[in-house]
């Protein structure tokens, strides 16, 4: 009983949280865009931690990783679940690649749009082209982008194959490849099927285990290919490995 009212009480103070900040940088989104800087990003940082703790999901991120994150890099994760939306950019400070539909939602489009999130369209070639110039641009800045080469929510276990468009900007620019293998407990609970976004958040605050498992490894180095193919076959059998060790 004390437990249930301590993380109900958790979970309304999250809640308070989310929506203050929301508030927040919703009117800052306003400011132009030379009064924006890193700042802001912090605070979208911040902002992305609060929905970690209003859905009550118990993050952890794992080091398995030898080194330190290089300064710049292209992120990428599989993507069984919404919640990497939130759970990526509440660890790491990177600008993420998202679906044109995420730019007409209340509120948080234009927070995630005045934050540096790079929109696309993935059933169009032209709009993908736009958002691989992007990337480019973003790197080129200075930052670091996050993407997931499944294109899209398609299940809660690896698609047959990624994209190659990481792969390709990652050798044209020799900017590295960090890969995160991320892991719900209740994996099914966290999928994000036919329902509606609010019954996924549902799902997720009422899930039978609440532990989220991001698994961080070294970055890659662009030089060891030839070409985006080979890259990335190698970092999708990483994947396939990752999934029999920490779901199987």
């Amino acid at each position: 009983m004390i437990r249930s009212v301590a993380r109900a009480l958790w979970l309304l103070l999250g809640w308070i949280e989310l929506i203050l900040s929301t508030l927040l940088l919703y009117l800052l989104s306003f400011l132009p865009a030379t009064l924006r800087g890193d700042w802001y990003r912090g605070l979208f940082h911040f902002w992305s931690g609060t929905w970690v703790h209003a859905l009550g999901v118990d993050l952890k991120l794992h080091h398995k990783n030898t080194r330190p994150l290089p300064p710049r890099y292209i992120m990428v994760a599989n993507h069984p679940s919404s919640f990497e939306d939130a759970g990526i950019p509440s660890l790491f400070d990177v600008d993420s690649l998202a679906k044109e539909e995420v730019r007409d939602w209340f509120l948080v489009g234009r927070i995630g749009a005045a934050a540096g999130t790079i929109f696309v369209k993935r059933e169009s070639r032209d709009s993908r082209a736009a958002a691989a110039d992007q990337i480019r641009a973003h790197l080129a800045a200075g930052r670091s982008v996050a993407l997931y080469p499944e294109g899209g929510i398609k299940g809660p276990r690896l698609q047959p194959s990624f994209r190659y468009g990481a792969f390709a900007i990652s050798l044209e620019t020799g900017i590295p490849i960090v890969p995160v293998y991320l892991h719900y407990e209740a994996l099914h609970d966290f999928h994000w099927g036919r329902h509606s976004l609010i019954d996924n958040m549902r799902n997720i605050m009422t899930a039978r285990n609440n532990r989220a498992n991001y698994y961080l490894f070294d970055a890659i180095d662009p030089t060891q290919f030839d070409d985006k193919v080979s890259y990335c076959e190698h970092v999708y059998s990483l994947y396939l490995d990752w999934q029999q060790r920490y779901l199987d």
